[in-house]
């Protein structure tokens, strides 16, 4: 006999969709404490490059905060209830706070590494998406997984790489 499958109110299936929130709660908490960090760099950039960094931290601390935005909007759109506490953030995120960095390669460097960790969580929610045929989630992986693909060589290029 078939395991009968309850559906959300969305037209998803409950467990899967369950499973899926739960990951999209921890590239949450990730892109959160990405957004802080970039802030950060924001605020204590110093050097030759001030001028260039501080505009180009800004873009991207901006950008982080619609993303967040829309990832707990999607959470709240599946049933269920985004993580809303830094310490929540701070305890799931796979990106780890930075202090006082006023370094401009060395921000460019963590935000480099933030972007690799952000891209593996999203190209696994947007093969868990695909499974569960959630096109919404899917799509919206999809988007950021190509913007932040250039904005990651552009970085990159930033360091010679």
């Amino acid at each position: 006999m078939a395991k009968k499958t309850s559906l959300n109110y969305i037209g998803l299936d409950a467990d899967q969709s369950a499973k899926l929130t739960q990951k999209l709660n921890t590239l949450l908490a990730t892109y959160s404490v990405f957004y802080i960090n970039t802030r950060g760099y924001h605020w204590n950039i110093k050097g030759n490059d001030f001028f260039e960094l501080h505009v180009k931290f800004e873009e991207l601390y901006e950008d982080l905060k619609l993303k967040i935005d829309e990832i707990a909007e999607r959470i709240a759109t599946l049933g269920h209830t985004p993580l809303h506490s830094y310490s929540d953030y701070v305890k799931t995120s796979q990106v780890k706070e930075t202090r006082d960095v006023s370094d401009g390669k060395t921000a460019v460097k963590h935000i480099l590494d933030s972007f690799q960790k952000l891209l593996v969580q999203q190209r696994d929610l947007l093969d868990i998406s695909a499974q569960t045929g959630d096109e919404g989630t899917n799509s919206l992986m999809s988007d950021y997984i190509s913007q932040q693909e250039k904005l990651a060589w552009m970085y990159a290029s930033y360091l010679g790489r």
